[in-house]
């Protein structure tokens, strides 16, 4: 494919991503959306360093995804720390953060894009620990389109890369799968407390 149409295809995940992302912020304003702080700050120092690292291995147009979600996030996390959205923090979410904290060090370590996007990839994951745990107890809480919308984005984002490898499409492929299971359950512990 030419490079044209892989920053077109870019151009249409980041244009995903504010259309994802900008309901969603507006939501958590109008505290209608409770993000929970660890999660967010976890995904945004995850997603910014697979940014770099997928730059690193020549992912062109389509690792300017990742950067812009990877800025948004982090300011979500800042947002949800200012807008005190969920202040409830389990010894289950402090295992997690420090469990994704004490991981970020090791990418540096290996000097390998790869090993640090399989690391950071983890990472992210365990940083759905909290958001499950508080989505599961409170699934109105959550935004179904905002995370039903990043499948596609994350499809599109990994079409629209210059350089296919495991380091460059490792991330977007499972924080899609990720979504969508974050969606099945959320879906799920809706119908059954609408039942109850």
């Amino acid at each position: 494919m030419s490079n044209m149409y892989k920053e077109l295809l870019s151009a249409i995940a980041i244009t995903l991503t504010f259309i994802a992302f900008y309901p969603y912020i507006r939501s958590i304003l109008q505290k209608k959306t409770k993000p929970h702080v660890f999660s967010w700050v976890i995904w945004g120092s995850t997603t910014f360093i697979v940014f770099l690292a997928q730059l690193a291995d020549k992912g062109g147009a389509g690792a300017w995804v990742t950067g812009v979600s990877g800025t948004i996030t982090l300011y979500i996390a800042i947002l949800a720390y200012i807008k005190k959205s969920d202040i409830t923090i389990t010894r289950t979410d402090w295992m997690f953060f420090i469990l994704a904290m004490m991981s970020l060090p090791f990418w540096y370590f290996t000097s390998d894009p790869l090993w640090a996007v399989v690391i950071l990839t983890a990472v992210d994951i365990i940083g759905f620990g909290p958001t499950i745990r508080k989505a599961h107890a409170q699934p109105f809480e959550e935004n179904l389109i905002f995370y039903m919308l990043f499948v596609p984005r994350n499809i599109i984002a990994v079409a629209a890369l210059e350089h296919y490898s495991l380091t460059t499409i490792l991330f977007p492929i499972v924080t899609a799968v990720a979504c969508i299971m974050l969606i099945l359950m959320i879906i799920y512990r809706r119908r059954m407390l609408t039942v109850l």
